[in-house]
């Protein structure tokens, strides 16, 4: 492996655990519209991909219909009054973000997360140390799995693509490390679709646990 000078992580599922504030939101306009309320255990797989997909999973609706964008709508203005109730960041994770910083490896994130939900939610956490790069899935007209958003952060922290690592829960993520020239891991506990196992997704390195991916780091990234 190059010198790796810098890790970049996907948000949701990745970084933060934002799952259950997702699932609130969600259940909310359901139970707006006279139905009832989704468990958790369906909701959580599909959050990564965002309010059209949260919407199309309750109200079995195509985006074409016009209840659609009324809906989603809805559900992200009850996410952004609610976008950090219960969300944290994942298990090891804080320790991870410590041990590269006392390293000098940079950290950063590259999300599909739209800025005026990213930028609310990460001033709500507080995360420290803090990120060297936020880009967000409107920074640029591109979004992920396009390789521009993660090139664009690597422009921000000044190393090449090869210098840098990243990390993700959805297909998307890997595909988009790869196009830029990372390295890729594919991470097992975020929100992963059970027709789309985190294993099929040719990533570079593929790991389980919150636990494994802190060793991962320690074992390779870290002198």
């Amino acid at each position: 492996m190059p010198q790796i000078k810098a890790v970049l992580f996907d948000l949701d599922g990745t970084l933060a655990d934002t799952a259950q504030d997702l699932a609130y939101a969600l259940n909310q306009v359901l139970i707006e519209q006279g139905q009832s309320p989704l468990p958790f255990e369906t909701i959580r797989p599909v959050v990564s991909h965002g309010g059209i997909a949260l919407i199309k999973l309750g109200f079995k609706l195509s985006p074409e219909d016009e209840r659609f964008d009324p809906l989603r709508q809805r559900l992200l203005s009850i996410y952004e009054n609610n976008i950090c109730q219960k969300t944290v960041l994942f298990p090891q994770i804080q320790e991870i973000l410590n041990d590269l910083t006392l390293n000098e490896i940079k950290w950063g994130i590259v999300t599909n997360k739209p800025g005026w939900l990213t930028y609310p939610l990460l001033d709500a956490m507080k995360i420290t140390p803090a990120p060297e790069t936020v880009v967000c899935g409107d920074t640029l007209e591109q979004r992920k799995p396009h390789p521009a958003p993660l090139l664009h952060a690597c422009k921000e922290m000044q190393i090449q693509p090869e210098q840098c690592i990243y990390i993700g829960d959805a297909r998307r993520d890997i595909e988009a490390g790869k196009a830029a020239g990372m390295q890729t891991i594919a991470i097992g506990y975020g929100y992963i679709e059970a027709d789309d196992p985190y294993d099929s997704w040719e990533a570079d390195y593929h790991i389980a646990s919150e636990q494994d991916l802190r060793e991962f780091c320690q074992n390779q990234l870290i002198d």
